[in-house]
């Protein structure tokens, strides 16, 4: 299935990412709410990758679903709170979450260098699974 593009502002700069903008390489998308502990569970191990990830081999990104916070400042402060570095979008309310069909935060979306969904993982996926199917899509 062709992943849904989308134009989302980064919290963090203001600056707008457009999904297509990434295409010929495999991204890691996940989507979270701030008042979740599986999102802020899973944000914390994923930032330690992040850290650590050589990232010319794997965009990273991640989606505040801001129709899921209370306010929409909350992903922002909880971003600052935490001192994450990754690329955080705000979602436009649930759109982008309702256009990946997602039914829960967090979910982890791996998408390959065609643009194509190769898996999706819930909020019951381990960090170790999601991380085996992220080396699927890196030896390519």
């Amino acid at each position: 299935m062709k992943a849904p593009d989308f134009s989302l502002k980064n919290i963090q700069d203001g600056e707008f990412v457009e999904l297509e903008s990434y295409k010929g390489k495999p991204v890691m998308l996940t989507f979270w709410a701030s008042w979740c502990p599986d999102s802020v569970k899973d944000l914390a191990q994923k930032n330690h990758f992040y850290e650590s990830m050589k990232s010319e081999q794997l965009v990273f990104l991640t989606v505040n679903v801001t129709g899921r916070e209370g306010n929409k400042e909350d992903g922002h402060a909880f971003l600052a709170k935490q001192g994450y570095r990754f690329p955080a979008l705000a979602d436009e309310g649930t759109k982008t979450y309702d256009q990946y069909r997602c039914m829960g935060v967090p979910t982890t979306v791996l998408i390959n260098e065609e643009q194509e969904i190769v898996q999706m993982y819930n909020d019951k996926a381990s960090f170790l699974t999601i991380m085996e199917g992220v080396t699927s899509i890196l030896n390519k």
